[in-house]
């Protein structure tokens, strides 16, 4: 099979179009061609005029691929080499594998020791998504928040209630698996060829259900609405793992292996560690709000006359800017077509994320706008002095909010003329419960929001509209990623104590679904590596 580079197509083409294409590219008949598949399908919107697709694709002849490569003569052109993961050697643990956590870096260390005939046994501190989507959706229409059942506890971790994003700057091989994996459990396939790959909150539901069921069926045991309490150890390495089960019994699992694959807001469980002489440190992360935009104007922005092309959905954008004052400012998570959603995970909080749904076909495009803070602005050296950085800032927001769980909103032309609002205008907050009026300065530190206020100017130079006086700003977004790392060793094992493997975004060494999932694989890869050395 050969792989063809740099395709152009235009945005009506069709499968025909993409052979014809495909054959004119390489120099030989139509007819040659058995088939044609993406491998990858970008769009490129640099010339408002000629919106284009850019496509790498794998072809399949009926003749000599070494005839075509001669003839060629092209760096574009060149034999496509499939990827295929390889579990490692192992032998069977005298005792099953621990892992804390459902969120995509559990899940994917769970099936990889499962498939491998570990049979671990994966704890989570929340719900299963279908219980856990019902308390989420309660608590949008104004009922309670449960702090152990929402966006961000249970299965599927605080992605599943995102855009599930699949982009990631990881280079890492597995970052196929990754994807292939979703796809074999549900995901549709286009997340293998896009440039942005993304499931929707939606189908990601089914998608981590499928992954669980797969554990199961290969012998794992799942338990959800079960808490990780303490570990106990010998000689510096792990014996086991206290557990608390929702109807309170404790249990004591032996294990000599414990993934802790926390996710990052796991506070009062960064705390045990942190008590139990875990050498964990302070990480730098980023504060600010949700920005909401209209998705048309965006696609105007980003397409240009091409705007309502069905083809091309709804668009993105990724943004930033470095200040003089030596901050970063810059989107994250942005939501095509989506909403902005009450994230909180402890009582009289305000935390705001981004979710889009496969479709993206809602009004609002939304992305957090943050502004990036570091260990100097926490005000302590303590480990986790992060967290409570986090935590007076939704308490804060909560306050201005009006004390109900709702958010506080305020238009961007407001915003940069300091003035709270009154008003709303083109852009409807879509966050739920609901929303009061209120300003920045009410939630956020002064130099976050002198921040934000250069910043958006400076961004509507590289994106049209952006500081448009009717997009609207909801706070606080805070959970953007782990405010801590608990230091592990090249062998991933914690240097606190061998057996337990700090896995990652909660414990800082990931930064989204698929490179927290690609953690997972890798602290799976090590357990089972160091079977045969036992």
């Amino acid at each position: 099979m050969l792989r063809v580079n740099d395709i152009k197509l235009p945005l009506d083409y069709n499968e025909e179009k993409l052979k014809s294409l495909t054959a004119k590219y390489i120099n030989i008949e139509k007819d040659k061609i058995k088939s044609v598949k993406f491998f990858r399908r970008s769009i490129d919107a640099r010339h408002k005029d000629n919106v284009q697709f850019i496509a790498s694709v794998d072809v399949e002849l009926t003749v000599s691929e070494n005839s075509v490569l001669r003839r060629c003569r092209s760096e574009k052109v060149s034999v496509s080499k499939e990827y295929r993961y390889e579990l490692p050697k192992c032998k069977i643990l005298e005792k099953r594998p621990v892992i804390v956590g459902a969120g995509p870096a559990g899940l994917f260390c769970a099936l990889i020791l499962a498939r491998a005939g570990q049979c671990p046994i994966l704890i989570e501190r929340g719900k299963n998504v279908d219980e856990r989507t019902k308390d989420v959706n309660e608590f949008w229409s104004g009922g309670k928040l449960r702090t152990e059942s929402n966006v961000q506890f249970g299965e599927g971790g605080a992605g599943t209630f995102s855009d599930g994003k699949l982009n990631t700057g990881t280079k890492d091989i597995r970052s196929r698996m990754i994807l292939t994996e979703f796809v074999k459990h549900g995901a549709p396939e286009e997340i293998l060829f896009n440039a942005k790959p993304h499931i929707g909150t939606d189908k990601l539901k089914t998608t981590v259900k499928n992954i669980r069921q797969e554990i199961i069926d290969l012998g794992g045991d799942v338990r959800f609405e079960t808490k990780l309490i303490s570990l106990k150890s010998k000689d510096s390495a792990v014996t086991g793992a206290v557990i608390r089960s929702a109807d309170g019994r404790t249990e004591n699992i032996e294990t000599d292996n414990v993934v802790l694959a926390l996710g990052h807001s796991a506070r009062d469980t960064f705390k045990m560690l942190c008590d139990s002489g875990f050498m964990m440190t302070q990480k730098p992360f980023s504060v600010g709000v949700r920005i909401e935009h209209l998705q048309e104007n965006i696609n105007k922005a980003q397409y240009g006359k091409f705007f309502d092309n069905k083809n091309l959905g709804a668009a993105d954008y990724k943004l930033n800017v470095h200040l003089k004052n030596g901050r970063g400012v810059y989107t994250f998570c942005m939501c095509p077509g989506g909403s902005v959603v009450a994230a909180a995970s402890e009582e009289n909080t305000v935390v705001t994320n981004g979710m889009s749904e496969f479709k993206r076909d809602r009004n609002n495009a939304n992305s957090a706008l943050l502004v990036g803070v570091n260990p100097n602005d926490y005000g302590s050296d303590h480990p986790l002095a992060g967290v409570e950085f986090q935590r007076k800032i939704e308490k804060a927001a909560f306050l201005s909010g009006g004390e109900n769980y709702m958010a506080p909103v305020q238009r961007v032309g407001d915003l940069i003329a300091r003035r709270n609002s009154t008003r709303i205008g083109a852009v409807v907050p879509s966050y739920e419960p609901g929303y009061n009026f209120a300003k920045i300065e009410d939630y956020l530190p002064g130099f976050v929001c002198e921040s934000l206020r250069e910043a958006i100017p400076l961004l509507n130079g590289r994106l049209k509209g952006f500081a448009d006086h009717d997009a609207v700003v909801t706070g606080a977004e805070t959970r953007s990623s782990s405010p801590v790392r608990i230091i592990r060793e090249d062998n991933l094992e914690s240097v606190s104590m061998k057996g337990v493997y700090p896995c990652g975004e909660g414990a800082g060494y990931a930064g989204g679904i698929v490179s927290a999932a690609v953690d997972g694989v890798k602290c799976a890869e090590m357990i089972l590596k160091k079977s045969t050395n036992n």
